[in-house]
């Protein structure tokens, strides 16, 4: 963005200076500013305007604030011209033609103008189609095109690797005995990069930042403050994908400026790294790297060092680097003792054993504990502990058991069951009446945990339950 502040200082100060060959915008014709003013509603007091404008499509958009609404607006033809007029002064200096024109006036005449050449990816709902700055660079070539747009433009798709393509390559670099690099002591190993991964989102979810990195089923996703970002994808059998990009990276600046070789990540990939794993930023043009987990090591194809990746990753790469992150605000207002509590939280994180306690510990009251305990949960880290189930939900349950299976209820009327506790569930059964004998007759056996196991009279109630236990304690283990 290149603002211009307007005012009559500034348009005398410009004219001293000499700055004759940048956009030049209502300051030395107003009238734009005079089309915005007559086409506000009665009342207005600031108008935020943005005109996206090339050789091949225009879109222009209108907010009025009247008091405490806004009002939303067509632009006339006359604010359209102007603003058209202005981009071809533009395309007359040695800035060139801009693509996007940032307005603020206020009903006292005071305006801002900010004129967007593509530093940073123009916003989803002001951005052509690609074939439209096609057409536009064509009209008015650039000695620089931000790489983000020229990936826009002209990726090709040659950074996709859809299952096909992943298997091909595969067998090809075998055949040509293309091996992917050992990244050895550059990336923590990845169960450890997991957990820190959703400590940090558990971090910045508690403490209401919509900022950081965050954790969804299987993945962690990050998008840095300076247009860079990555995932951390988990797969089965301890396999894992870290990708993503660095905005300014000199290996996407030499293939799209300057005609290099689009660098191979995937030298030396297995076959089962393809698109559905992959960072969004491959079918974009933008991946800057990519390291995949495998038999315990990180493997790289021609990606740069992971220090080159650093601004696209969170801070994972030491304990302490996650722990200064999660107590540093708290030790600058002088609570010493978060440090002691974070430490803890993150050797439990990567422990596998986080709860909701050692959470509340850092982040005190009023933060979004339940949140946070959350992110930790997707990542695998909180050890399963069940609440006991109420003895109405546990003969709800198994008379839904019993309905859902068609079970013959001969005999066993529903509305008769009860349930008696034992240490780690119910045991649910229709009593027998009085004087009467029943072998064989069907009980169920209800764990904290969900699990429902049908058995009958003919195993002894005692026997079963110390079985039932033993296996309710190897799925807690399993899953912790």
């Amino acid at each position: 963005m290149r603002p211009d502040t307007v005012d009559g200082a500034q348009t005398q100060q410009n004219e001293e200076d000499g700055v004759a060959d940048e956009p030049r915008g209502p300051a030395t014709d107003d009238g734009l500013a005079r089309e915005l003013t007559l086409h506000g509603p009665t009342g207005w007091e600031r108008v935020d305007a943005v005109f996206a404008i090339t050789v091949a499509a225009e879109l222009c958009h209108l907010v009025y604030s009247v008091g405490d609404r806004v009002v939303p607006m067509d632009p006339p033809e006359q604010v359209l011209a102007h603003a058209r007029g202005l981009r071809a002064a533009a395309a007359e200096s040695s800035a060139g033609p801009w693509w996007r024109m940032l307005v603020v006036l206020d009903n006292s005449g005071a305006l801002q103008v900010d004129y967007d050449y593509g530093e940073e990816p123009f916003p989803a709902g002001q951005l052509f189609t690609p074939e439209v700055y096609r057409a536009d660079l064509e009209a008015f070539p650039r000695a620089h095109v931000p790489v983000w747009l020229a990936a826009y433009t002209g990726h090709g798709d040659r950074q996709r690797r859809t299952p096909n393509q992943a298997a091909a390559q595969a067998r090809s670099d075998r055949t040509d005995r293309v091996w992917a690099r050992l990244a050895e002591s550059e990336f923590p190993p990845f169960p450890l990069m997991w957990a820190r991964w959703a400590t940090l989102a558990a971090a910045f979810i508690a403490t209401g930042s919509e900022l950081g990195p965050r954790m969804q089923p299987w993945i962690g996703v990050f998008e840095g403050v300076a247009s860079g970002g990555s995932t951390l994808c988990a797969l089965p059998s301890g396999r894992a994908v870290l990708s993503g990009g660095v905005w300014n990276a000199p290996s996407l600046q030499a293939a799209y400026a300057e005609g290099a070789p689009m660098p191979d990540l995937y030298a030396g990939a297995p076959e089962w790294l393809a698109d559905p794993v992959l960072n969004p930023r491959a079918g974009m043009g933008l991946l800057s790297f990519c390291y995949w987990w495998e038999a315990g090591r990180w493997y790289r194809g021609q990606s740069p060092s992971a220090a080159e990746c650093d601004s696209a990753v969170p801070g994972i790469w030491t304990r302490d680097t996650v722990v200064d992150i999660i107590a540093g605000p708290a030790e600058r207002r002088g609570s010493s003792e978060i440090r002691t509590a974070a430490a803890e939280l993150v050797s439990a994180a990567e422990a596998g054993r986080v709860t909701r306690d050692l959470l509340a510990d850092v982040f005190g009251d009023g933060a979004d504990i339940d949140g946070a305990l959350y992110q930790c949960s997707l990542a695998g880290l909180v050890p399963p502990t069940p609440e006991p189930l109420p003895a109405e939900a546990a003969t709800a349950r198994v008379r839904d058991y019993i309905t859902g299976r068609r079970l013959d209820t001969t005999g066993y009327p529903l509305s008769q069951l009860v349930a008696e506790r034992f240490s780690v569930g119910w045991m649910v059964y229709v009593p027998v009446p009085d004087e009467e004998l029943a072998i064989g007759r069907a009980i169920f056996y209800l764990a904290d945990d969900g699990v429902l196991e049908h058995s009958s009279s003919s195993i002894a109630p005692s026997k079963y339950i110390a079985d039932f236990e033993q296996r309710f304690a190897a799925r807690q283990s399993t899953a912790a």
